[in-house]
């Protein structure tokens, strides 16, 4: 495999770190992107990486940025879980700001690299609250559905450049981000936190298990390598069978 030179961002925890550590172990040069700086500086530290951090909620800092890098994951987020009506309004525009506005000035940044040198990847860590709606999650739910939007059409402008661009889109993963989430949930549902994995997580899966995050940085793996010349503008689900329902 040729050694490429890799971008993830929310790279010192999760569904991030475990993509960081694929690409290493597949022979990439990593650059680890994550507000968390301590984290970022482990995880770069502990597979030869770089680490850059960065508050990708600031976008404001990300327009004039210019990146050399040959697969771009944009895989940062949070989650806020309230009804529609009580959600407070900077925290839907800071997950939007997160998780849409800042994978476009991204995408935008690598794409003359990309461009220039007729090849690149770029991978969005959706979800399969891209495909499906779940009530409470307005803000995740409509910036993921916005990115696989940001995906297809980066697919379709980067196709002449050899450049892909796809979705990943699992189901709940076995995450420090999904494991917060379980007390928002069960004060949301009103039941107790040990049953929130069964009722609420769980219950649309046939597969009755949380994805892990090496099963997505397996995918991930994939669409950054040459087999994948092929697949762009696709959502991969690994989702136990969600969104087959």
């Amino acid at each position: 495999m040729t050694m490429r030179s890799v971008l993830v961002t929310g790279a010192a925890s999760g569904i991030g770190e475990a993509i960081a550590r694929r690409s290493a172990r597949d022979g990439h040069r990593v650059v680890v992107a994550d507000v968390d700086k301590q984290g970022a500086d482990r995880v770069a530290a502990e597979i030869g990486g770089e680490a850059w951090h960065v508050d990708l909620a600031d976008t404001g800092s990300l327009e004039g940025l210019r990146l050399e890098c040959d697969v771009l994951v944009n895989n940062a987020g949070i989650q806020r879980v309230a009804p529609v009506h009580e959600l407070d309004p900077d925290d839907f525009r800071l997950i939007h700001r997160l998780m849409l506005e800042a994978p476009f000035l991204l995408v935008r940044a690598a794409l003359p690299h990309m461009y220039a040198q007729g090849w690149g990847r770029v991978i969005n860590v959706s979800s399969a609250h891209g495909l499906r709606a779940s009530a409470f999650k307005v803000a995740y739910v409509s910036a993921k559905h916005g990115l696989e939007g940001l995906s297809k059409v980066t697919a379709l402008e980067g196709a002449p450049h050899r450049v892909t661009s796809n979705c990943i889109n699992p189901a709940y993963v076995r995450t420090p981000l999904v494991e917060k989430q379980i007390a928002d949930q069960a004060a949301t549902h009103a039941i107790p936190e040990d049953e929130v994995i069964e009722k609420i997580m769980l219950t649309r899966s046939a597969i009755k298990r949380m994805c892990e995050p090496d099963e997505v940085a397996a995918l991930a793996a994939f669409l950054i390598s040459d087999d994948a010349g092929m697949v762009t503008g696709t959502s991969h689900t690994m989702d136990g069978g969600w969104t087959a329902q």
